[in-house]
């Protein structure tokens, strides 16, 4: 009869071990979803803004010479992620094929002047940076003007800020969230083991000799739970670079790198913390409320 009430307490035990780390790694694994969301949103808005570009305009006479020795200076500037120039036919070409009809015919000449399309990178496309190259590539003399959707320009980056505000704080809102699952999930592990704690404590073990056994296996739990979870997100990963290559792609090796370390350490800290002070609660109850 003991042995059999033996078994049914290690099962029992067993199963609330799997039931925690099962638990915490999908807490884990909602979080590092979010993280995910956050790495594919910054990588969204850097794609938007470096895909615009603004126009330097160029007199019609212009030399050749000129013209590559001012596209060779920008794509120097470390601000300047590509150039690329547009002769006076390309130009007219591409209006053809907006239009879908020769306007040459109708105008008799080439009314677009040749001009450098300058693509810059995400952290300089704010209007004041934008203003300030404006300013640079307006003293060569052969250039007629800078054109830019000022417009435009000023609301992707209004809406960039507001989207990473309105991202900070749902990443905020839903880790505390977490928080409180998995210290609640610990909480109810070490409330089934309360007995445990009383007896070592009345055959004389130290308060840190009963939290070490504690605290190792709950390290070691968080581990498997932050594991499992990235096994989760390759998984979901996998799936969807698969399913929505066009929509989705998560390139940035080190940010995932980053994010799956941050994954392991957040499990391991949070099941040590929590057990920590689930712990100490039963070390310092009296013995009347270990029934309550």
């Amino acid at each position: 009869m003991k042995n059999k009430e033996a078994g049914l307490s290690k099962t029992k035990l067993r199963s609330s071990y799997v039931t925690l780390v099962v638990s915490v790694s999908l807490v884990l694994f909602l979080l590092g979803v979010l993280g995910l969301i956050l790495i594919n949103a910054k990588e969204l808005s850097d794609y938007f803004r470096e895909s615009l570009s603004f126009s330097v305009m160029l007199d019609d006479d212009a030399k050749e010479a000129d013209i590559r020795m001012l596209q060779k200076d920008l794509d120097a500037k470390p601000y300047v992620k590509a150039t690329e120039y547009v002769s006076k036919d390309e130009a007219a070409a591409k209006m053809r094929e907006d239009l879908g009809e020769d306007f040459i015919n109708f105008l008799g000449d080439y009314p677009l002047p040749p001009s450098i399309d300058v693509y810059l990178y995400a952290g300089y496309t704010s209007p004041d940076s934008v203003t300030k190259i404006e300013k640079y590539v307006l003293e060569y003399p052969f250039v007629k003007e800078v054109y830019y959707q000022e417009s435009l320009l000023f609301l992707i980056n209004e809406n960039v800020k507001k989207i990473s505000l309105f991202l900070l704080v749902i990443s905020s809102f839903l880790f505390l969230i977490a928080l409180t699952i998995i210290n609640n999930t610990i909480r109810l592990s070490i409330y089934s083991r309360r007995f445990i704690i009383r007896t070592m404590q009345l055959v004389g073990a130290t308060r840190a000799f009963i939290r070490r056994p504690f605290l190792v296996q709950s390290a070691f739990q968080g581990l498997m739970a932050a594991l499992i979870a990235m096994g989760l997100i390759i998984g979901l990963l996998y799936l969807v670079e698969k399913e929505f290559f066009q929509m989705f792609s998560f390139e940035s090796t080190k940010l995932l790198l980053l994010l799956g370390i941050s994954i392991i350490f957040i499990g391991i800290l949070i099941n040590i913390i929590s057990t920590f002070f689930s712990v100490n609660r039963y070390l310092s109850i009296s013995e009347d409320k270990l029934y309550y």
